[in-house]
Formats: structure tokens, C-alpha cells, sequence
């Protein structure tokens, strides 16, 4: 059997997951751009966070007239970089 050459997204607990889901908040309410790092992209998304979409589990981030929609289970880490 073939061995998948797509390595798989680290694992991470429920605390780590619910103090990322704080910091997103806290991004979104200040409306300040941020840093994100995620998995399988090699550079960060930098913008703001606009909508924290429960429904489809999607983060949008705005950097200037485009909006990406990452999965919130992709987003390793947020930073002010």
C-alpha cells in the first residue's frame, strides 16, 4: 500500500484549541491585523480577522480588498508580526 505523501496537521488538546479560539476573538474585537501562521503555507496571512464562522468552522481574514477563508483547524498560531 502506497504511503500518503501529504504529511498529516499536527494534533493539537482542547486547551490549546480553546486559548487559539480566545486569541481570534480577541483579534476580531480589536480589529487589528494579525499574523497567521498555517499549516501547509509556507509564508503567514497577514490581516484582519473579520468573521468567526461557527457553521463552517472558517476564519475570514481581510488584507486589503481580498478575503481568504481559512479553516480554523489549519491556524497554528497568531501573532502581531
Amino acid at each position: 500500500m502506497a504511503k500518503s505523501a501529504i504529511p498529516k496537521r499536527p494534533t493539537r488538546d482542547e486547551f490549546e484549541l480553546e486559548e487559539l479560539g480566545n486569541q481570534l476573538i480577541e483579534a476580531k474585537e480589536d480589529g487589528d491585523e494579525r499574523a497567521l501562521t498555517v499549516w501547509g503555507l509556507p509564508d503567514k496571512v497577514r490581516g484582519r480577522i473579520m468573521v468567526l464562522d461557527s457553521r463552517t468552522r472558517l476564519v475570514h481574514v481581510v488584507t486589503g480588498e481580498t478575503t481568504r477563508k481559512i479553516p480554523f483547524l489549519d491556524i497554528m498560531k497568531i501573532s502581531y508580526e
